[in-house]
């Protein structure tokens, strides 16, 4: 049976390569060990909309899609998403884990291709429906170091951008952090997974330890 709960919102944020998808996985593994209700999700691609967007955002086909383009389409399957998957499993009592939200599209469209932070946000708060997470684990490492860990031979239309625009996304989520202290947790990802996992762990606990 599962632990009941009134529902709460956990996203994993970061730079390409941090890990953060493995330390998703790691712990929707361990809360349905624990006994919860876990929904676990990632933007884009959770909806069939989802996936044929993600598809067309990803694809090396499209380089050259106009930043604004690219904004409107993450925008466009978040809002699918929140209708489809977030807002009922919330209504469920489920604990919702998602690969990246709101927050990578500030630090992505805003900071990376320079688009307006202010109109970034303001699309992004009427495509979600003004739904934000309750926690957010950022996992936070040095961008060489990160993209080191990609594949060159399988990159992804983002995977391809300049190395300064992937600067500019992690000083992007590293501001964001710095300016909403309550929500966001930082965490070091250069160390190993299964030290990572246990301090997600304790970020998680503390933070359901406050709704059950």
């Amino acid at each position: 049976m599962d632990i009941e709960s009134d529902g709460g919102f956990i996203t994993f944020e970061g730079i390409e390569g941090c890990g953060k998808s493995t330390q998703a996985k790691m712990l929707y593994e361990h809360l349905i060990e624990t006994g919860y209700g876990v929904v676990h999700t990632r933007e884009p691609g959770a909806t069939a909309i989802g996936r044929v967007l993600r598809e067309t955002l990803l694809s090396t086909e499209f380089a050259g899609m106009d930043p604004r383009s690219e904004l409107l389409l993450f925008a466009a399957s978040r809002a699918q998403h929140v209708a489809e998957v977030l807002r009922p499993s919330l209504g469920d009592g489920k604990i919702i884990i998602c690969d990246r939200y709101v927050d990578s599209t500030i630090a992505y469209q805003a900071y990376g291709r320079g688009l307006p932070v202010a109109e970034a946000r303001r699309i992004s708060d009427w495509a979600s429906g003004g739904l934000m997470p309750d926690l957010t684990l950022l996992l936070d490492l040095p961008v060489e170091q990160a993209l080191g860990r990609l594949s060159p031979d399988d990159l992804d239309r983002i995977e391809l951008a300049d190395i300064d625009f992937h600067r500019r996304v992690r000083e992007g989520f590293r501001e964001l952090a710095e300016f909403y202290p309550e929500r966001f947790r930082v965490l070091d990802a250069t160390q190993p997974a299964k030290a990572i996992h246990m301090q997600v762990i304790a970020a998680v606990n503390s933070f359901l330890d406050a709704i059950i």
